[in-house]
């Protein structure tokens, strides 16, 4: 369950392209996740599902590149996100909705956790099999595209792929097929855990591949099956393979709608009884054109949107709140990593990828950029435990969400000042390292990279530290056993 917003490059800020995902817990659970390097030597030739009995042959070589596991891999890797050294990112996956007509026409493939397990890919597989394997972000979707139509899958999927000049996004349909379509260069693209993409060129597809991509038969596959919806020639691959139901209304849209609401608020009206889009609009567009260009803060903010400044903020103090916590908001407590991947045009190929991250809860964490062009990862970021402890970065920042939520006013003047600190002390480390990459050119590229790590670090497991003690102190003199003898 996630949340994923894709820039492309001529809307960001500094014209690189961004791909950004949280990855979130189902609601019976917690993960842990941690930060890691997988080295050539690392990487298995002859892969085996965890969850499923599915086995695939690995080519003999691979690249080194980052993820984001599970620290318990009792469900597999989950490698949620990565960079390889090639400057190719992969996040995987959004999970997505359809409908009944596309699974009784496509199966998924049979399994159900605990009981039955037969062949098929998944979340827990993409980012191993496909990441270490490709050069461009096209290369990812044939690759995946390939697999999904060999192997099959047993859940519906999106995907992302992004390189120094494309970002595309694949989703899956049903057990064996897909298509895929290019973020546009000038426009910004959501997607809440349904199916997005809500307009497809099958000559294009069929043909050049400029923009849209699919398997081999989708054409024939919707035709032969009525999938169809359109009252017109063009085709509507969202209402023919995708959901539309009362839960998307309260647990998707409102996401895509809010999204919206952040970059393009002037554009459109988004409030109120004459409004062109609502939280439970079918018509929200995938991609849009934003109002300005697009930063890392600004897609750190809204992937921690809480429906802030509307009706529906858990978190709201005055006026009605009887719709307060109506619909799923993006930050939420079951937020396990954001990954923001920015891959930059205008720095060697070296120091191009940085990786910004954020553990915990979105509402109440900072995002932490890392150079990705490494052999290893920091001990905070890398050693999570299964159990908490103030020496992860993951659990210091789950002790910390956890005591702010229920005094989120009194605990605010300590969460502004710790995200923009981190955030501007990010960007000073980002700033020395590449000027110093650039004015030197060391030989050894990753042993720089990593000392820049090392040093963001540090730094950040100070500032995080010092922030736990403020937000213990407010939530400590806030109990509901309060006393002293004045209050006698």
């Amino acid at each position: 369950m996630c949340t994923t917003i894709l820039v492309g490059k001529n809307a960001s800020y500094d014209g690189s392209t961004i791909a950004a995902r949280i990855e979130d817990s189902s609601a019976t659970m917690f993960k842990a996740k941690k930060f890691i390097v997988v080295n050539p030597e690392d990487q298995p030739i002859n892969y085996k599902s965890v969850r499923t009995d599915c086995e695939i042959k690995l080519p003999d070589n691979p690249l080194r590149y980052t993820c984001l596991p599970n620290v318990n891999k009792w469900r597999g890797v989950w490698g949620c996100c990565g960079v390889n050294e090639k400057n190719v990112s992969v996040s995987a996956t959004e999970t997505s909705t359809t409908n009944e007509r596309v699974l009784g026409a496509d199966p998924l493939i049979e399994f159900k956790e605990g009981e039955i397990k037969k062949g098929g890919i998944g979340e827990e597989d993409i980012v191993a099999i496909v990441l270490p394997y490709i050069n461009t972000a096209k290369e990812g979707v044939i690759r995946l595209g390939n697999l999904l139509e060999e192997y099959g899958t047993y859940e519906s999927n999106g995907v992302i792929f992004q390189d120094v000049d494309e970002i595309w996004y694949l989703e899956s349909i049903g057990g064996h097929h897909w298509l895929a379509r290019k973020v546009p260069d000038d426009a910004y693209v959501v997607n809440p855990n349904q199916f997005g993409i809500d307009r497809f060129d099958f000559e294009d597809a069929l043909g050049e591949q400029k923009e849209y991509m699919c398997s081999p038969d989708l054409k024939e596959f919707a035709e032969k099956h009525h999938l169809d919806l359109s009252l017109t020639d063009e085709f509507d691959p969202r209402s023919a393979f995708g959901s539309d139901t009362a839960n998307d209304h309260v647990y998707n849209t409102p996401r895509a709608w809010v999204m919206h609401r952040y970059f393009n608020k002037n554009n459109f009206e988004f409030d109120g009884e004459y409004a062109d889009y609502r939280p439970d609009s079918n018509d929200l567009p995938w991609a849009m054109v934003p109002e300005k260009k697009i930063t890392i803060a600004d897609v750190k903010t809204i992937m921690s949107n809480h429906y802030e400044e509307t009706p529906y903020d858990p978190y709201i103090k005055h006026g009605d709140k009887s719709q307060a916590g109506k619909f799923r908001p993006i930050g939420i407590n079951r937020d396990d990593v954001l990954a923001i991947v920015q891959i930059r045009p205008y720095m060697p190929e070296e120091i191009r990828s940085v990786k910004w991250l954020a553990f915990g809860c979105n509402v109440f964490n900072a995002i932490v950029p890392f150079y990705s062009n490494v052999k290893d990862t920091p001990a905070y970021l890398k050693d999570t435990t299964l159990t908490p402890t103030t020496e992860n970065f993951y659990w210091i920042n789950r002790l910390i969400a956890s005591m702010s939520d229920s005094h989120f006013s009194e605990t605010g003047a300590a969460r502004d000042a710790y995200q923009l600190e981190v955030h501007s002390k990010g960007c000073e480390i980002l700033n020395k390292y590449d000027e110093e990459f650039l004015k030197n050119k060391p030989e050894n590229v990753e042993g720089l990279l990593e000392k820049a790590n090392e040093e963001m670090t540090e730094y950040l497991k100070t500032r995080t530290t010092e922030y736990l003690d403020e937000v213990l102190f407010t939530s400590s003199m806030l109990m509901k056993n309060a006393f002293s003898r004045s209050d006698a």
